[in-house]
Parts: C-alpha cells; sequence; structure tokens
C-alpha cells in the first residue's frame, strides 16, 4: 500500500521543527550551560547566502559551530541567519531549514541527520554574496573543518560512524519505504 499520507515528510518537518526551536530558544536566551551546535548544510541549496569566498570554499556542504562567539542570530519560519567570524572577518549566513544536512549537540550527544536527497533536490547554484550590517564585535576563530560528532548507534542508513560515547543520530532513512 502506497503512503499517501507521506509519513515520512512529517517526520521529516518534525525533525526541522527541533533544529529551528533549539535555535529560537538560543536567538531569545543564549545558549544555556554547555550547549553548542554543530549545523551541517547544502552550500547550494535554494535560499542559502554566504559570501562568495565561503561558497568557493565550500562548493557543496559546509559546517558551522554555533559556540561562544557568533552575533545576531534570527530565526525565522523557512530559515535562519547568523553572523560568524571567518580568518577574522565577520560574515553573515542565511541557512534555509531545508538546507540543513545534520544538526548536533555534543554536549549533551544529540544528533539529528537528513538524507542527502531531503536537502539536494532540485538545487540550481543559488548562493549569492550578501553584505551585512556589522556592529564592532570581536573576532571568532573561523570555523573551516567539518566535526566528526560522537554518535554511539544510528538508526537506518548514516554516514555517521559509531564511537564509543553514548548518543543517538536519527536518520529519515529508517522512517522511509524502500
Amino acid at each position: 500500500m502506497k503512503d499517501l499520507l507521506r509519513y515520512d515528510q512529517m517526520v521529516e518537518s518534525a525533525m526541522r521543527g527541533v533544529v529551528r526551536e533549539a535555535l529560537a530558544r538560543t536567538e531569545a536566551n543564549g545558549l544555556p550551560g554547555a550547549h553548542h551546535f554543530y549545523i551541517t548544510f547544502k552550500t547550494q541549496a535554494p535560499g542559502v547566502e554566504l559570501a562568495a569566498s565561503l561558497a568557493q570554499k565550500y562548493p557543496d556542504e559546509m559546517t558551522i559551530v554555533l559556540e561562544h562567539q557568533f552575533w545576531d542570530l534570527e530565526v525565522h519560519e523557512d530559515d535562519f541567519a547568523v553572523t560568524l567570524s571567518f580568518n577574522n572577518k565577520p560574515e553573515r549566513i542565511v541557512i534555509p531549514f531545508a538546507a540543513v544536512a545534520a544538526f548536533a549537540d555534543p554536549s549533551v550527544k544529540f544528533g539529528l541527520q537528513f538524507p542527502a536527497d531531503a536537502a539536494s533536490a532540485e538545487m540550481a547554484p543559488s548562493t549569492k554574496p550578501i553584505s551585512a550590517k556589522l556592529e564592532a564585535k570581536p573576532a571568532a576563530k573561523p570555523t573551516e573543518k567539518h566535526a566528526e560528532l560522537p554518535v554511539a548507534k544510528t538508526v537506518g542508513k548514516s554516514a555517521t560512524k559509531p564511537s564509543s560515547n553514548t548518543g543517538e543520530v536519527v536518520a529519515l532513512d529508517a522512517f522511509r519505504k524502500k
């Protein structure tokens, strides 16, 4: 029987809602305790806005870290924007939630991974440079490398490798019919 209700899409929407809610709470109150986020996104996804130099350096995927030094986090229904420092230069990035490929909070060993086809479906090169109003703020260290996140087990097919730490990455493939 064909899934006419598309439960896989409902689950994905709910999981992206977790990312949105975590960022919205951070926007309102700052990061509590040791919480911090690793957010991997598809740089060529529709609606992504980042400097041309970053798009060239990361032509497919990029991971950002929201921990100690990030500014002007704004969370909207369909996307979020944040200012980070790369090579001591502040850059404004806009990321649609649909472009997010993975989200993790290593402080509590929590992670979500979204299927590649969800973030890359029908992507046209749409990354465009933007300019941002920036206040004078201390520069953060550049976030240039993807971090391997601690994960103990995965559900469904996942590119994340298990480690000795506890935690779980939930992959949408577990809910899709093959």
